[in-house]
């Protein structure tokens, strides 16, 4: 009844400070690219956190922006996952998003104009392309953000991952760099409308450089990844 009642004073704030928000970057967005909004993002995602009832911070260090590009794989938990990210990293990245995302009001033409690339995971086709997109960009110096586990996690629980972010990590040797998010999962889980206000924590793992990888195969990096972040998560 507590969250309930909570999620009910909640929701409505949270919802005009995303509005807010969105008519911000919306406006900064016609006079710069996104990849010079990053300072305005990682403000405004703090304050989307902060409405809904979240303390945020940050544990270990966030790489260097002078020597990227990166390409950040997590853990999936929750709609706050995205807004840990961008508040906890220091400089301009994107990643590839469900299609369905697109087509929401506001936030669809956000992810858009931030660069997000949209993936039909149903498709194999479709999604291939994406990944191929994803390494153009890559190879031109933008860092990436993939969940490997492909969708939020019902169960708070690390789910089992995809190969394609290992697909693309072989591709083209990126540094990879684990990270943990903690926290989201018991906010606002995808089976529950409530919020519970609480503390989303942002993990990084010690970066992955190419030379201690391109000896491993697929399964092996996979493995070698996700028992970082399984590290990282259990602190």
């Amino acid at each position: 009844m507590i969250r309930a009642i909570f999620s009910i004073f909640f929701w409505p704030l949270w919802a005009m400070m995303f509005i807010f928000g969105a008519i911000i970057y919306s406006i900064a967005i016609i006079f710069l690219p996104s990849y010079r909004l990053h300072f305005l993002a990682r403000i405004l995602a703090r304050l989307f956190m902060l409405f809904g009832g979240q303390w945020f911070r940050v544990r270990g260090t966030a790489p260097d922006p002078g020597k990227g590009p990166y390409l950040y794989l997590m853990n999936h938990e929750s709609l706050f996952d995205g807004f840990m990210l961008v508040a906890g990293i220091r400089h301009y990245f994107t990643g590839v998003g469900a299609v369905e995302q697109f087509s929401y009001p506001v936030w669809g033409y956000l992810v858009k104009k931030y660069g997000v690339i949209p993936i039909v995971r149903q498709k194999l086709n479709t999604a291939i392309t994406s990944m191929d997109k994803l390494e153009e960009a890559i190879k031109k110096g933008t860092s990436m953000m993939i969940a490997p586990e492909g969708t939020r996690t019902l169960t708070g629980k690390l789910g089992p991952f995809k190969k394609g972010a290992f697909h693309v990590a072989k591709n083209t040797g990126i540094t990879i760099v684990p990270v943990g998010l903690i926290g989201a999962y018991k906010a606002k889980n995808k089976n529950d409308w409530r919020i519970t206000p609480g503390v989303l924590t942002t993990v990084f793992g010690d970066p992955i450089v190419q030379a201690e990888y391109e000896h491993l195969s697929l399964n092996e990096l996979q493995k070698l990844v996700r028992g970082k972040i399984s590290i990282l998560i259990d602190q």
